[in-house]
């Protein structure tokens, strides 16, 4: 028992395991690159770009990537009431580590595919 609580405490202080806890989940990345991709973006809009996703699940979604730093939700006082979410700095920085590791995935995917073909 005591070396799950030891186990679990080390992997509490990596900041790998940190980052992708963030990030994790089914819809986050989708959200996060929707909103990457389009910019600024209405609650309407981004829940159509991202397939088969539910309300409930896209405004926790959203709520979650806000208090994380990721997202950030600009509510307009206009009749009617407009909100756009857009990527915050941290999320922007998200998006550079993203990019390099979808390029690693890339490269492993063609060597995986290389190797199935010999």
């Amino acid at each position: 028992m005591a070396d799950q609580a030891l186990y679990k405490s080390r992997l509490d202080r990596c900041p790998l395991t940190y980052a992708l806890n963030l990030i994790g989940g089914k819809w986050r990345l989708p959200v996060i690159w929707a909103i990457c991709q389009q910019g600024p973006i209405r609650y309407n809009e981004l829940k159509r770009s991202i397939g088969g996703i539910t309300n409930m699940m896209l405004t926790q979604t959203l709520k979650e990537l806000e208090i994380c730093g990721i997202v950030k939700r600009e509510q307009f006082m206009e009749i009617p009431p407009r909100v756009e979410y857009s990527l915050t700095d941290r999320g922007q920085e998200l998006i550079i580590a993203l990019k390099a590791l979808a390029q690693w995935g890339s490269k492993m995917k063609h060597s995986d595919s290389k190797k199935e073909t010999e």
